[in-house]
């Protein structure tokens, strides 16, 4: 979709810092870092939460960012699995030492991009 089809962020940082849909998606970003150290399960309530306000978002420049989150979600647990249960063979291993940089960096870029009130691209 072209940038013109998103309502965009406002130019004000404070107005942005208020808004509940952009508190969320920060909420998302933070829940799917923690998932790191807890097992998954944040990530998990993060996507449901995606799920869930995408309705409210849409059209807007935070639907970008719900839908990076949903992505990166399900891309990761897909590797993983293949990860998990290919580490027998070694080349699991590698997996999830990929699949865990990469999740890393599209949580970072998504949380660079909120912050300076853009889509994560």
């Amino acid at each position: 979709m072209a940038d013109q089809d998103y309502i965009p962020a406002d130019p004000d940082p404070m107005a942005q810092r208020s808004d509940s849909a952009r508190n969320l998606a920060v909420a998302v970003y933070i829940l799917q870092a923690l998932s790191f150290f807890v097992g998954g399960i944040t990530g998990l309530i993060g996507v449901i939460i995606n799920y869930v306000k995408l309705d409210d978002v849409r059209n807007t420049w935070i639907e970008r960012h719900f839908r990076w989150q949903i992505r990166t979600f399900w891309i990761g647990l897909l590797w993983t699995v293949i990860g998990i249960v290919t580490t027998p063979l070694i080349i699991g291993w590698f997996f999830l030492l990929g699949i865990s940089i990469w999740i890393i960096y599209r949580i970072v870029k998504g949380a660079l991009a909120l912050n300076e009130g853009k889509a994560p691209v």
